[in-house]
């Protein structure tokens, strides 16, 4: 009997398993009730319930850090434990905070809220008002990115009686003032782009029907969205309107309430950021004006209304190398922290503009290696001080949260708890070659000692410009690491580690190329001797899912066991699916043949064949993934089944683009996850 291995590259249209895409058709959710209960059966047993409970006790332990915003002069959180598993809205003072034990104040309890009104709820998001009582708050069902908008009083702590209301869509609001949002939302009928996400922005007044709400700014079909943000940091409010025209490039408007009046004669592949009287921008491309070039990922700056009024002497802000990179940058109180990675180690500057010219200086106090994240204490710029949050941490050393008050050295506000046992265990820095001579950097924590046959995890990204970095994590130290298993976090391109370059290289027809570097950094731990090949599993997720399927089809010799989360799989659907055509400008246009030339050859669903010897994958997504569609994983993992792959399928009700909606859920989809690699590289640790 012959084996079906469709779709093909030959016939890539001819797709078996579509009925796997209607997310809650009752055929798929047959598929998916008894390939879950069969994973569950085969490596839910007693070790895995105990680190799933082992996890899920780390994750609501009562001295985690509450990472907190201000607002209003209190410090806001959301904090969630195995007594409040979707969480607790509180509050308090900043003071009582460096306490052991804040006196916290609830504001919402949102577990009591879903049982009260019967319904999945999860706080998504918030938007406070700035110097008002009122917020906009963004309750999702199970995880999912669609949110319901409603209108909440910080005073009274109830929802406001005849607020702000609307239904569950893809949607975003900005604060006129307390009587007008903006809204930028999916809702209603030819209001979605085809990514799915909002292609107006109106203005909404209290009281008015959401679809009587004029339309101020609108963007056409094929676009990614329209976005609008208020600036409340110059003389006057400012609302700033954007055209994203795709994940990079976007076209702005300076405007008022009667809609856009300016258009921003900028590139559209930068990013922005305007704070007072001053604008700066980071572009993607080399850009020249006024008789300047300026290059690639360089950051300018300007005065606004001299810009506005044709000035175009921009001051360079920041100048890359060829592997130092800027990762972001924001305001506060007047000045611009720039957050960058110099050969993958964070350094951060502090930029003062004046009209006699821009000053720098380092921020100091801050360690030079690790992952150190900073940011602006308060949500909105126009209430900072200029106060900032620090987050230190490395795979081995829990987090630390500073706070750095003006110019001050940096102080511990809370200390994370070591949730695993590190004593022996080290961290290195290494590199790989890739097939091309590129220098791939990998992170590498474990046993100091090599012993040829390590129980290796390795993981990556690779994707959209985003830098990996190597944080402390629960999961890993104590399933993995601590039991004297290795692991390896690839800086593989695709990636913002080291700038645009890095990423143009792993986008589009590169991002086979990205798949090359991850395949470069297994076969370097073999050649280390740090390990086998087939010792060693691996996971990605979202984007990542490319890779590891790639991994499957393309290099299966080098691993013993893939774990592929919430993925991307699909690279000829995938743009009729959710959000997919939003994410056309990272791999390119199924529909154009060209385009398809590239796509096709790390289309893993299509390029998977019969007769391979393909290592044991575990394929997992949720079912309220409202971004990347639950699809992509059903459908691989079917297509494995029937050419006679050992895949397996995991698929829980909620948990949104990530593991779980609380931490027990969360905890249950990683240990199931570890317990599944753990088996098939052969590791017996010694566990029950």
């Amino acid at each position: 009997m012959a084996i079906d291995d469709r779709p093909t590259i030959a016939a890539p249209d001819d797709d078996p398993y579509l009925w796997l895409e209607e997310i809650e058709g009752e055929r798929a959710l047959d598929f998916v009730g008894r390939q879950s209960r069969l994973t569950l059966e085969s490596f839910g047993g007693r070790q895995f319930e105990t680190d799933r409970d082992t996890l899920a006790a780390i994750y609501d332990r009562s001295d985690n850090i509450p990472y907190v915003a201000r607002h209003g002069g209190l410090v806001y959180n959301l904090w969630k434990d195995a007594k409040n598993p979707r969480g607790l809205w509180r509050r308090t003072t900043l003071a009582d905070f460096r306490n052991a034990e804040p006196d916290w104040e609830t504001l919402l309890d949102v577990d009591r809220l879903a049982t009260e009104e019967d319904r999945d709820w999860l706080l998504h998001w918030t938007q406070p008002l700035p110097g008002n009582s009122r917020v906009i708050v963004g309750l999702s069902k199970g995880g999912s990115d669609a949110v319901t908008l409603r209108e909440f009083d910080l005073d009274t702590k109830t929802f406001v009686a005849d607020g702000f209301t609307l239904p569950e869509a893809k949607s975003g609001i900005e604060w006129v003032d307390a009587d007008t949002l903006l809204l930028s939302s999916a809702l209603g009928e030819g209001m979605a782009t085809t990514s799915g996400y909002a292609r107006t922005v109106r203005l909404w007044r209290r009281g008015e029907p959401v679809e009587r709400a004029p339309v101020l700014f609108e963007v056409p079909a094929d676009r990614m969205a329209a976005y609008c943000s208020v600036d409340d940091t110059g003389p006057t409010p400012r609302m700033w309107f954007i055209d994203r025209i795709d994940f990079f490039h976007q076209n702005i408007w300076l405007g008022t309430e009667a809609g856009p009046h300016t258009k921003l004669g900028l590139p559209t592949d930068i990013w922005l950021e305007a704070h007072q009287d001053w604008l700066v921008v980071k572009l993607r491309g080399a850009w020249t004006v006024a008789g300047n070039t300026y290059a690639p990922d360089s950051v300018l700056g300007i005065s606004l209304s001299a810009f506005l009024a044709g000035d175009r002497n921009f001051t360079i802000v920041f100048e890359p190398a060829l592997r130092r990179a800027l990762q972001g940058f924001f305001w506060t109180a007047g000045k611009l922290v720039l957050s960058i990675l110099d050969e993958l180690r964070p350094v951060f500057e502090i930029c003062t503009p004046s009209a006699s010219g821009w000053t720098r200086a380092r921020l100091q106090g801050l360690p030079e290696i690790g992952v150190v994240d900073v940011w602006r204490l308060d949500r909105h710029e126009a209430e900072s001080n200029g106060d900032l949050l620090a987050n230190v941490q490395d795979p081995l050393t829990p987090p630390s949260l500073l706070l750095i008050e003006g110019v001050a050295s940096p102080a511990l506000l809370k200390q994370a708890p070591k949730t695993f046992f590190a004593d022996g265990l080290v961290v290195t820095s290494r590199e790989a070659i890739s097939v091309d001579g590129e220098r791939i950097p990998y992170v590498q924590t474990g046993p100091a000692t090599e012993t040829g046959d390590a129980p290796v995890y390795m993981s990556a990204y690779g994707g959209f410009g985003l830098a990996v970095k190597p944080y402390y994590d629960s999961a890993l130290g104590k399933l993995w690491l601590e039991r004297g298993g290795t692991t390896v976090q690839a800086n593989i391109r695709g990636g913002g580690e080291f700038g645009t370059r890095w990423h143009d290289a792993g986008r589009y027809a590169g991002k086979r190329l990205a798949h090359d570097d991850f395949a470069a950094v297994a076969a370097d731990l073999v050649k280390r001797g740090v390990t086998r090949a087939d010792r060693i599993a691996a996971e990605g997720g979202s984007n990542g899912g490319i890779l590891i399927t790639n991994m499957l089809v393309r290099y299966p010799e080098r691993f013993g066991a893939l774990f592929c989360t919430i993925p991307l799989i699909d690279m000829r659907r995938y743009t009729k699916l959710l959000a997919g055509a939003s994410w056309i400008a990272e791999y390119g246009d199924p529909d154009k043949p060209a385009e398809w030339e590239w796509l096709k050859t790390y289309s893993a669903y299509h390029t998977a064949t019969p007769g391979q010897n393909y290592p044991p994958i575990l394929i997992a997504t949720t079912r309220r993934d409202d971004r990347v569609h639950p699809g992509h994983a059903r459908k691989m993992a079917a297509k494995l089944q029937a050419m006679g792959y050992e895949a397996w399928f995991y698929e829980p009700a909620a948990g949104g683009h990530g593991y779980g909606k609380d931490n027990r859920e969360r905890a249950g989809f990683i240990a199931l996850g570890y317990a599944f690699l753990r088996e098939k590289i052969g590791w017996t640790d010694g566990t029950v």
